[in-house]
């Protein structure tokens, strides 16, 4: 299964949540809400999850393995990167960064 696509959703600047995220995978199946949390000095992702009736969370869909984890957090890391670069690029200049997105 390939990643072929991470959009990051939505940025917060305060708190642990950083973002939201969507991937895709195979161009066929879309998993959304995966989380961006920064916490303890380090990033990494929280898998979309729901509340049971005694409190707790549970993740609704997750990787199986740790090879794969690896490889969705770090797109998913990656696209974070670039959305808040690209974020800070357009607080800086908002015209430059609204031509380059023209192109």
């Amino acid at each position: 299964m390939n990643i072929t696509d991470v959009k990051i959703r939505k940025l917060f600047e305060d708190g642990p949540m950083k973002a939201i995220a969507s991937v895709t995978f195979d161009d066929q199946l879309a998993v959304h809400d995966i989380k961006v949390i920064y916490a303890r000095d380090k990033f990494f992702i929280v898998m979309p999850s729901r509340k049971n009736a005694d409190g707790t969370f549970r993740d609704i869909v997750h990787p199986i393995n740790g090879t794969f984890r690896a490889e969705l957090e770090t797109a998913v890391l990656q696209a974070y990167d670039a959305a808040v670069a690209l974020a800070q690029a357009e607080a800086e200049n908002p015209s430059e960064a609204a031509e380059s997105t023209d192109e």
